[in-house]
């Protein structure tokens, strides 16, 4: 499976230490340029170091977008790292985008691209037996890595869940 991924996913997933999630469920995850510059910026240490050993192991590895004709259009829309992500993903026909942002979502699926985030890749990990509790994962995202979830997507998340 041909994978993208923003910052966010990778990112919050990094700090609470659960990177390991996207390795074992996708082997390998691709990100533009832009997106390895804003994760060289995380400023939480354990997460920059799962962050660097993901890329030094080669299973997160960065792909050069070879077609920046519409990635400004795209950054008015979103921000950088999501345009680049949006444009490496509909470059090489990514099976999917992992992007946690409402408006980068959203522009993906007018894109036709299929996305997924961070929080259905804990609900994935957890009915494969790889999470005892996907709200214990919430609350560190919430704390630790000050991750926004809305109640009504919290609630979803949960059912999804069975918790």
């Amino acid at each position: 499976m041909l994978v993208v991924s923003d910052t966010s996913p990778i990112s919050n997933l990094a700090v609470i230490g659960r990177l390991c999630l996207l390795k074992s469920r996708y082997r390998r995850v691709l990100i533009p340029p832009k997106v390895c510059e804003e994760l060289d910026r995380l400023s939480h240490s354990g997460g920059a170091k799962e962050v660097a050993d993901a890329l030094a192991e080669g299973w997160l590895a960065i792909e050069p977008l070879l077609d920046q004709t519409s990635l400004s259009r795209l950054e008015a829309r979103v921000d950088p790292g999501e345009a680049a992500a949006i444009c490496l993903a509909e470059s090489i026909n990514a099976d999917k985008l992992l992007v946690d942002d409402r408006k980068g979502r959203e522009l993906a699926r007018e894109r036709g691209i299929k996305v997924a985030g961070l929080l259905s890749e804990l609900v994935h990990a957890k009915l494969k037996g790889q999470l005892p509790s996907v709200r214990s994962e919430m609350i560190r995202l919430q704390t630790e890595a000050r991750f926004f979830i809305r109640d009504d997507i919290k609630a979803f998340i949960l059912a999804q869940a069975g918790e």
